[in-house]
């Protein structure tokens, strides 16, 4: 098929889709999905038609993830796919199957098909920052997607969640929550030396910490222990197993990202620990830890890490580029955007990838 009757049956598949909110699947691996509630998250537009001033049929857009191992990475890809497509470019996908040095190779790959704009979701922020310079020497800006690169790449902008803002807000909420009460936390994080979940960190605890003294006037913060889950369901299971042996007075978890804890819920189920443990994630804003919040009393909240609004963010700063604009920022952040039991079903999705 060629690419302009490429970009006519697409434009009629998206049209079906904003008319009749309906969920398809643009590929076997990934699934496209629109919830019917207007107002929420998951029913922003996943894919528009961007204004260019140039013709943008033929032009490349590479993206590489650091994985596919994960719902979020999953529906991120779609996001970027399915925008790429909407606008009449081709979408060329590298997967650095949670390799470091897949993910390089997968990057000099792309490099090497000449795309017009390289995406980059980087699985370390100092090992990638060679492809960057080579990119660059081929004349192909980078846009750093969802995580963080080192000050020393060669990049255009990143695009992501506000990270800072999401942990504060969830860490207000905590303080707020237990008032003058102890709190023996337990802090359950991604991997060591992830600028992204450091940051995550960061917010939360000044969350709590700002909104203590704020009503109290003093801190009372007794993080008893961390634990490192590699952002997965068997490791925050493994994890909150050996923290319940070793600190069985935990009363509070706090996690950098929902599928830091998802697994943890398993061994506080089995130690028979939920009415005695309260769980506050800085981020991702997954179904299924809305569906927590929604259904139980242990799960008290997560913010909005959108994996759609950030692929939609990136293709139009794509576009943009190529369209001869080059006065972005050095961070482009979606909005800031706390989940409680309040909102709850507003930004609930079953059938969301995310």
């Amino acid at each position: 098929m060629n690419t302009k009757n490429k970009k006519t049956v697409l434009e009629q598949v998206f049209k079906s889709l904003m008319v009749f909110a309906l969920s398809i699947n643009l590929f076997s691996c990934v699934e496209q999905t629109k919830n019917t509630n207007e107002d929420s998250e998951s029913t922003e537009d996943t894919s528009v038609a961007i204004e260019s001033a140039i013709d943008l049929t033929g032009k490349k857009i590479g993206y590489c993830t650091p994985s596919l191992n994960a719902p979020y990475y999953q529906a991120l890809l779609q996001s970027i796919k399915s925008n790429t497509e909407k606008n009449g470019m081709v979408f060329l996908s590298a997967d650095g199957q949670n390799d470091i040095n897949k993910q390089i190779a997968a990057v000099e790959d792309l490099i090497t098909k000449g795309v017009d704009a390289l995406l980059l979701n980087p699985k370390d922020p100092d090992a990638l920052v060679g492809v960057t310079k080579v990119a660059k020497a081929a004349g192909i800006p980078v846009f750093i997607i969802d995580s963080s690169i080192d000050d020393s790449a060669d990049y255009v902008t990143t695009i992501q969640s506000n990270n800072l803002a999401n942990g504060e807000l969830a860490g207000e909420w905590l303080a707020k929550k237990f008032g003058s009460k102890k709190m023996n936390i337990a802090l359950l994080s991604g991997n060591a030396g992830n600028p992204v979940g450091r940051t995550r960190k960061q917010g939360l605890l000044q969350g709590i910490t700002e909104e203590q003294l704020r009503t109290q006037g003093k801190i009372n913060l007794n993080v008893k222990t961390q634990m490192y889950t590699e952002w997965s369901y068997a490791g925050g299971l493994k994890a909150m197993e050996d923290v319940l042996v070793a600190h069985p007075d935990i009363n509070v978890v706090i996690t950098e990202s929902d599928v830091c804890v998802l697994g943890a819920i398993k061994a506080i189920k089995q130690a028979g620990k939920t009415d005695d443990i309260l769980i506050v994630a800085g981020a991702d804003g997954q179904k299924e830890a809305i569906k927590y919040i929604m259904d139980t009393d242990f799960y008290g909240c997560t913010a909005m890490n959108s994996p759609v609004q950030i692929g939609k963010n990136a293709v139009e700063y794509a576009i943009q580029y190529i369209n001869g604009k080059r006065d972005f920022p050095k961070t482009s952040f979606t909005a800031p955007l706390l989940i409680t039991k309040e909102n709850a079903a507003k930004y609930y999705n079953p059938k969301a990838i995310f």
